[in-house]
Protein backbone atom coordinates (compact mmCIF):
# COMPACT_ATOMS: atom_id res chain seq x y z
CA UNK A 1 0.00 0.00 0.00
CA UNK A 2 1.36 3.43 -0.94
CA UNK A 3 2.20 5.98 1.73
CA UNK A 4 -0.30 8.68 2.60
CA UNK A 5 0.61 12.24 1.61
CA UNK A 6 1.44 13.06 5.24
CA UNK A 7 3.87 10.13 5.46
CA UNK A 8 5.97 11.04 2.43
CA UNK A 9 8.20 13.62 4.09
CA UNK A 10 7.31 16.65 2.00
CA UNK A 11 8.28 20.12 3.17
CA UNK A 12 4.74 21.40 2.58
CA UNK A 13 2.50 18.34 2.57
CA UNK A 14 -0.76 20.29 2.85
CA UNK A 15 -0.36 21.63 -0.68
CA UNK A 16 -1.51 18.19 -1.84
CA UNK A 17 -4.86 16.54 -1.18
CA UNK A 18 -5.92 12.97 -1.91
CA UNK A 19 -8.72 11.85 -4.20
CA UNK A 20 -10.53 10.64 -1.07
CA UNK A 21 -10.27 14.12 0.49
CA UNK A 22 -11.70 15.69 -2.66
CA UNK A 23 -14.65 13.31 -2.74
CA UNK A 24 -15.36 14.11 0.90
CA UNK A 25 -15.40 17.85 0.13
CA UNK A 26 -17.48 17.89 -3.06
CA UNK A 27 -20.27 19.75 -1.27
CA UNK A 28 -18.02 22.01 0.77
CA UNK A 29 -18.82 25.65 -0.16
CA UNK A 30 -15.33 26.69 0.99
CA UNK A 31 -13.72 24.49 -1.69
CA UNK A 32 -13.74 24.93 -5.46
CA UNK A 33 -12.46 22.02 -7.52
CA UNK A 34 -11.07 22.93 -10.96
CA UNK A 35 -9.98 20.72 -13.84
CA UNK A 36 -7.24 21.90 -16.19
CA UNK A 37 -6.24 19.67 -19.11
CA UNK A 38 -4.18 19.54 -22.27
CA UNK A 39 -7.01 17.66 -24.00
CA UNK A 40 -9.91 20.14 -24.37
CA UNK A 41 -12.47 17.33 -24.77
CA UNK A 42 -11.86 15.58 -21.46
CA UNK A 43 -13.79 17.94 -19.21
CA UNK A 44 -17.00 17.67 -21.25
CA UNK A 45 -16.67 13.87 -21.37
CA UNK A 46 -16.87 13.68 -17.58
CA UNK A 47 -15.25 15.46 -14.64
CA UNK A 48 -15.23 15.47 -10.86
CA UNK A 49 -18.80 16.41 -9.86
CA UNK A 50 -19.02 20.15 -9.24
CA UNK A 51 -15.63 20.87 -10.80
CA UNK A 52 -15.24 23.94 -13.00
CA UNK A 53 -12.95 24.02 -16.01
CA UNK A 54 -9.91 26.28 -16.24
CA UNK A 55 -8.64 26.11 -19.81
CA UNK A 56 -4.96 26.99 -20.07
CA UNK A 57 -5.28 28.84 -23.37
CA UNK A 58 -8.69 30.45 -23.03
CA UNK A 59 -8.63 31.32 -19.33
CA UNK A 60 -5.00 31.84 -18.33
CA UNK A 61 -3.35 33.47 -21.34
CA UNK A 62 -3.64 36.85 -22.97
CA UNK A 63 -5.57 36.54 -26.23
CA UNK A 64 -3.27 38.81 -28.25
CA UNK A 65 0.31 38.76 -26.99
CA UNK A 66 2.33 36.00 -25.38
CA UNK A 67 1.70 36.64 -21.72
CA UNK A 68 -0.68 35.71 -18.95
CA UNK A 69 -3.94 37.41 -18.16
CA UNK A 70 -3.77 40.67 -16.23
CA UNK A 71 -5.39 41.49 -12.90
CA UNK A 72 -8.76 42.32 -14.46
CA UNK A 73 -8.74 39.07 -16.39
CA UNK A 74 -7.82 37.05 -13.31
CA UNK A 75 -10.56 38.72 -11.28
CA UNK A 76 -13.07 37.92 -14.02
CA UNK A 77 -12.00 34.25 -14.05
CA UNK A 78 -12.20 33.85 -10.28
CA UNK A 79 -15.55 35.64 -10.10
CA UNK A 80 -16.94 33.39 -12.83
CA UNK A 81 -15.99 30.19 -11.02
CA UNK A 82 -17.46 31.50 -7.77
CA UNK A 83 -14.18 31.83 -5.88
CA UNK A 84 -13.39 34.30 -3.12
CA UNK A 85 -9.97 35.21 -1.75
CA UNK A 86 -10.35 32.62 0.99
CA UNK A 87 -11.72 29.84 -1.23
CA UNK A 88 -9.58 26.71 -1.36
CA UNK A 89 -8.91 26.03 -5.05
CA UNK A 90 -8.16 22.35 -5.70
CA UNK A 91 -6.66 21.73 -9.13
CA UNK A 92 -6.32 18.50 -11.05
CA UNK A 93 -6.07 17.38 -14.68
CA UNK A 94 -4.64 15.06 -17.29
CA UNK A 95 -0.98 14.39 -18.10
CA UNK A 96 -0.21 13.70 -14.42
CA UNK A 97 -1.26 17.24 -13.47
CA UNK A 98 0.89 19.20 -15.97
CA UNK A 99 -1.73 21.82 -16.54
CA UNK A 100 -3.01 21.69 -12.97
CA UNK A 101 0.41 22.75 -11.68
CA UNK A 102 0.58 25.33 -14.47
CA UNK A 103 -2.73 26.82 -13.30
CA UNK A 104 -1.51 26.59 -9.69
CA UNK A 105 1.61 28.55 -10.70
CA UNK A 106 -0.51 31.29 -12.33
CA UNK A 107 -2.62 31.49 -9.16
CA UNK A 108 0.57 32.17 -7.21
CA UNK A 109 1.45 35.05 -9.53
CA UNK A 110 -1.74 36.69 -8.28
CA UNK A 111 -1.17 35.77 -4.66
CA UNK A 112 -3.91 33.16 -4.27
CA UNK A 113 -2.01 31.04 -1.76
CA UNK A 114 -4.98 28.90 -0.75
CA UNK A 115 -4.54 26.46 -3.62
CA UNK A 116 -3.86 22.72 -3.71
CA UNK A 117 -3.20 19.92 -6.18
CA UNK A 118 -5.19 16.68 -6.16
CA UNK A 119 -2.46 14.03 -5.99
CA UNK A 120 -2.70 11.66 -8.93
CA UNK A 121 -4.91 13.97 -10.93
CA UNK A 122 -7.56 12.76 -13.32
CA UNK A 123 -5.78 9.43 -13.88
CA UNK A 124 -6.06 8.35 -10.24
CA UNK A 125 -9.65 9.58 -9.87
CA UNK A 126 -10.77 7.56 -12.89
CA UNK A 127 -8.72 4.48 -11.94
CA UNK A 128 -10.44 4.42 -8.56
CA UNK A 129 -13.85 4.49 -10.25
CA UNK A 130 -14.85 7.66 -8.46
CA UNK A 131 -17.91 9.54 -9.74
CA UNK A 132 -17.81 11.62 -12.94
CA UNK A 133 -20.35 14.17 -14.14
CA UNK A 134 -21.05 15.91 -17.44
CA UNK A 135 -23.04 18.66 -15.77
CA UNK A 136 -21.36 22.05 -15.99
CA UNK A 137 -21.86 23.70 -12.59
CA UNK A 138 -22.88 27.31 -12.14
CA UNK A 139 -21.87 29.18 -9.01
CA UNK A 140 -22.88 32.53 -7.70
CA UNK A 141 -20.59 35.25 -9.01
CA UNK A 142 -18.24 36.73 -6.42
CA UNK A 143 -16.56 40.10 -6.13
CA UNK A 144 -13.03 38.67 -6.15
CA UNK A 145 -10.35 41.35 -5.74
CA UNK A 146 -6.83 40.47 -6.86
CA UNK A 147 -3.52 42.30 -6.49
CA UNK A 148 -1.46 43.17 -9.53
CA UNK A 149 0.33 40.17 -10.97
CA UNK A 150 3.77 39.71 -9.38
CA UNK A 151 6.26 38.08 -11.76
CA UNK A 152 9.35 38.65 -9.63
CA UNK A 153 9.32 35.67 -7.28
CA UNK A 154 8.17 32.78 -9.46
CA UNK A 155 8.80 33.80 -13.07
CA UNK A 156 11.98 34.18 -15.14
CA UNK A 157 12.42 36.12 -18.40
CA UNK A 158 14.98 35.64 -21.17
CA UNK A 159 17.41 38.38 -20.06
CA UNK A 160 17.35 36.96 -16.54
CA UNK A 161 18.06 33.50 -17.97
CA UNK A 162 21.02 34.90 -19.89
CA UNK A 163 22.43 36.37 -16.68
CA UNK A 164 21.75 33.05 -14.96
CA UNK A 165 23.83 31.28 -17.61
CA UNK A 166 26.65 33.82 -17.29
CA UNK A 167 26.72 33.30 -13.52
CA UNK A 168 26.74 29.50 -14.00
CA UNK A 169 23.71 29.04 -11.78
CA UNK A 170 21.63 25.87 -12.05
CA UNK A 171 19.05 25.44 -14.79
CA UNK A 172 16.80 22.42 -15.07
CA UNK A 173 15.64 21.28 -18.52
CA UNK A 174 12.59 19.13 -17.79
CA UNK A 175 11.93 18.09 -21.40
CA UNK A 176 12.50 14.65 -22.88
CA UNK A 177 16.10 13.52 -23.43
CA UNK A 178 15.52 13.73 -27.20
CA UNK A 179 14.59 17.40 -26.93
CA UNK A 180 17.52 18.10 -24.61
CA UNK A 181 19.96 16.50 -27.05
CA UNK A 182 18.54 18.52 -29.94
CA UNK A 183 17.15 15.50 -31.79
CA UNK A 184 13.60 16.81 -31.54
CA UNK A 185 11.88 20.17 -31.11
CA UNK A 186 8.90 18.70 -29.25
CA UNK A 187 8.10 15.61 -27.23
CA UNK A 188 7.99 12.24 -28.98
CA UNK A 189 4.56 11.63 -30.59
CA UNK A 190 3.92 15.37 -30.87
CA UNK A 191 4.40 17.52 -34.01
CA UNK A 192 8.09 18.30 -34.33
CA UNK A 193 7.72 22.09 -34.42
CA UNK A 194 7.88 25.25 -32.34
CA UNK A 195 11.49 26.37 -32.65
CA UNK A 196 14.08 27.00 -35.36
CA UNK A 197 16.91 25.44 -33.37
CA UNK A 198 17.17 22.40 -31.16
CA UNK A 199 19.30 21.67 -28.12
CA UNK A 200 19.35 23.12 -24.63
CA UNK A 201 20.46 26.19 -22.69
CA UNK A 202 24.17 25.89 -21.85
CA UNK A 203 24.84 24.23 -18.53
CA UNK A 204 21.26 23.03 -18.04
CA UNK A 205 20.70 19.75 -16.24
CA UNK A 206 18.49 17.20 -17.98
CA UNK A 207 15.89 16.06 -15.43
CA UNK A 208 12.68 15.04 -17.23
CA UNK A 209 9.62 16.17 -15.27
CA UNK A 210 8.04 12.70 -15.34
CA UNK A 211 10.70 11.25 -13.07
CA UNK A 212 8.92 12.95 -10.16
CA UNK A 213 5.72 10.91 -10.50
CA UNK A 214 4.68 7.31 -10.11
CA UNK A 215 3.59 6.31 -13.60
CA UNK A 216 0.99 3.78 -12.46
CA UNK A 217 -1.28 6.33 -10.77
CA UNK A 218 0.22 9.78 -11.38
CA UNK A 219 0.96 10.45 -7.71
CA UNK A 220 4.12 12.25 -6.65
CA UNK A 221 7.06 10.18 -5.46
CA UNK A 222 7.94 10.58 -1.80
CA UNK A 223 10.50 13.13 -0.63
CA UNK A 224 13.31 10.60 -0.26
CA UNK A 225 12.89 9.47 -3.88
CA UNK A 226 12.71 13.07 -5.09
CA UNK A 227 15.82 14.06 -3.17
CA UNK A 228 17.66 11.16 -4.78
CA UNK A 229 16.78 12.53 -8.22
CA UNK A 230 17.36 16.24 -7.66
CA UNK A 231 19.93 16.38 -4.87
CA UNK A 232 21.91 13.15 -4.97
CA UNK A 233 22.07 12.65 -8.74
CA UNK A 234 22.08 16.29 -9.86
CA UNK A 235 23.61 18.07 -6.85
CA UNK A 236 20.84 20.66 -6.45
CA UNK A 237 20.49 22.19 -2.99
CA UNK A 238 17.50 23.91 -1.37
CA UNK A 239 19.37 27.21 -1.20
CA UNK A 240 20.23 27.26 -4.90
CA UNK A 241 18.78 29.80 -7.31
CA UNK A 242 17.16 27.50 -9.87
CA UNK A 243 15.39 28.20 -13.15
CA UNK A 244 13.30 25.44 -14.72
CA UNK A 245 12.17 25.39 -18.33
CA UNK A 246 10.60 23.14 -20.95
CA UNK A 247 8.93 24.11 -24.23
CA UNK A 248 6.18 26.54 -23.18
CA UNK A 249 6.31 26.40 -19.38
CA UNK A 250 3.76 23.73 -18.49
CA UNK A 251 6.08 20.79 -17.80
CA UNK A 252 8.51 23.07 -15.98
CA UNK A 253 5.70 24.36 -13.74
CA UNK A 254 5.36 20.75 -12.56
CA UNK A 255 9.05 20.64 -11.62
CA UNK A 256 8.78 24.12 -10.07
CA UNK A 257 5.97 22.75 -7.88
CA UNK A 258 8.00 19.70 -6.86
CA UNK A 259 11.13 21.66 -5.96
CA UNK A 260 9.31 24.52 -4.23
CA UNK A 261 6.62 22.76 -2.22
CA UNK A 262 7.64 19.13 -1.90
CA UNK A 263 11.38 19.64 -1.38
CA UNK A 264 11.44 23.14 0.11
CA UNK A 265 13.61 24.96 -2.43
CA UNK A 266 13.15 28.68 -1.77
CA UNK A 267 14.43 30.24 -5.01
CA UNK A 268 12.95 28.38 -7.97
CA UNK A 269 11.53 30.24 -10.96
CA UNK A 270 9.73 29.01 -14.05
CA UNK A 271 10.97 30.28 -17.42
CA UNK A 272 7.66 30.09 -19.28
CA UNK A 273 9.19 31.46 -22.49
CA UNK A 274 11.12 28.20 -22.48
CA UNK A 275 12.36 26.58 -25.69
CA UNK A 276 9.79 28.11 -28.02
CA UNK A 277 11.37 31.46 -27.13
CA UNK A 278 15.00 30.46 -26.60
CA UNK A 279 15.14 28.22 -29.68
CA UNK A 280 13.94 31.13 -31.84
CA UNK A 281 16.14 33.89 -30.44
CA UNK A 282 19.01 35.34 -32.45
CA UNK A 283 22.54 34.95 -31.08
CA UNK A 284 21.71 33.30 -27.76
CA UNK A 285 24.01 30.46 -26.69
CA UNK A 286 22.81 26.90 -27.34
CA UNK A 287 24.32 23.50 -26.70
CA UNK A 288 23.23 20.89 -29.24
CA UNK A 289 24.92 17.49 -28.85
CA UNK A 290 23.11 15.99 -31.84
CA UNK A 291 24.41 18.72 -34.18
CA UNK A 292 27.94 18.21 -32.88
CA UNK A 293 27.71 14.46 -33.62
CA UNK A 294 26.49 15.18 -37.16
CA UNK A 295 29.36 17.63 -37.70
CA UNK A 296 31.89 15.05 -36.54
CA UNK A 297 30.38 12.42 -38.83
CA UNK A 298 30.54 14.78 -41.80
CA UNK A 299 34.17 15.75 -41.14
Amino acid sequence: MSKSIEERGYTTADVLVSTEWVQQHLSDPRVRVAESNEDPLLYSSGHVPGAVEIDWTRDLNDRVRRDYLNRAGFEKLMRRIGAARDTTIVLYGDKNNWWATYAFWVLQLFGHRNAKIMDGGRLKWVKENRPLSREVPRYQTTNYQAPERDDKQWRAFRDEVLRHVERRLPLVDVRSPEEYRGERLHMPEYPNEGALRGGHIPGALSIPWGRAVNQEDGTFKDAAELRKIYADENKLRPGDEVIAYCRIGERSSHTWFVLTYLLGFAKVRNYDGSWTEWGNLVQVPIENPSAEVKDEAAA
